[in-house]
């Protein structure tokens, strides 16, 4: 699986598809999980802790600031990179998922 598949194209910058597991032991990306980068994360799904988590913890790996665009209450998000290139995006997720 490409991270291609994972970024899309937004009008402010780009977007990320994840796909999120709350609750783990511990926060880490593991992979894909179809066209999305697939993250566990130790915090429960609860008051949104772990959409606080994901976003913090993406936007350290990728060195990116992530924002919550969509899926606040789905495992499937998308996380806006506002001013990044698709194919910066891309790169800096296929880093972190290989």
């Amino acid at each position: 699986m490409s991270a291609t598949k994972a970024v899309r194209s937004h009008p402010n910058g780009a977007m990320v598809t994840v796909w999120v597991v709350p609750g783990a032991q511990r926060t880490e990306v593991v992979g894909f999980h179809g066209d999305a980068v697939r993250v566990r994360v130790a915090a429960p799904p609860e008051r949104g802790r772990a959409n606080k988590e994901l976003i913090k913890f993406l936007s350290e790996q990728l060195g990116v600031a992530l924002r919550l665009a969509s899926g606040a209450n789905s495992r499937r998000k998308r996380l806006l990179a506002p001013d990044v290139s698709v194919s910066r995006l891309a790169a800096l997720v296929g880093d972190i998922v290989n």
